[in-house]
């Protein structure tokens, strides 16, 4: 059974910086794309950023590009978003997602591209 488990989530003052980790288990998605969603109070959720193994493309929303990265360790099967210069507009729960199809570009940006999802991890950013 897939699991993808994220922590790293936590309340931070704007400025600041946090680290998510998404750690999977139950098969190994190293061929195939992961991401980050996030979803604020009575907002839909939306695309942060997502990584592809080859090239190691990476995509980011307009929102955080510039502030947020995204990685990844084979090794540890784990997708990481470092998170900097925080703003309160960035406060919602963080959710990682894998993909089992080979996605790229826009097309990663999208709901449907995902096949599993982890429980989401609250961040709060104050002002």
């Amino acid at each position: 059974q897939v699991q993808l488990v994220e922590s790293g989530g936590g309340l931070v003052q704007a400025g600041g910086s946090l680290r998510l980790s998404c750690a999977a288990s139950g098969r190994t998605f190293s061929n195939y794309p992961m991401g980050w969603f996030r979803q604020a109070p009575g907002k839909e959720r939306e695309f942060v950023a997502a990584i592809r193994w080859s090239l190691g493309s990476t995509y980011y929303a307009g929102s955080v590009k510039g502030r947020f990265t995204i990685s990844r360790d084979n090794a540890k099967n784990t997708v990481y978003l470092q998170m900097n210069s925080l703003k309160p507009e960035d406060t919602a729960v963080y959710y990682c997602a894998a993909s089992e199809r080979n996605y790229s570009g826009s097309s990663l940006q999208g709901l449907g591209a995902y096949d599993y999802w982890g429980q989401g991890t609250q961040v709060t950013v104050s002002s």
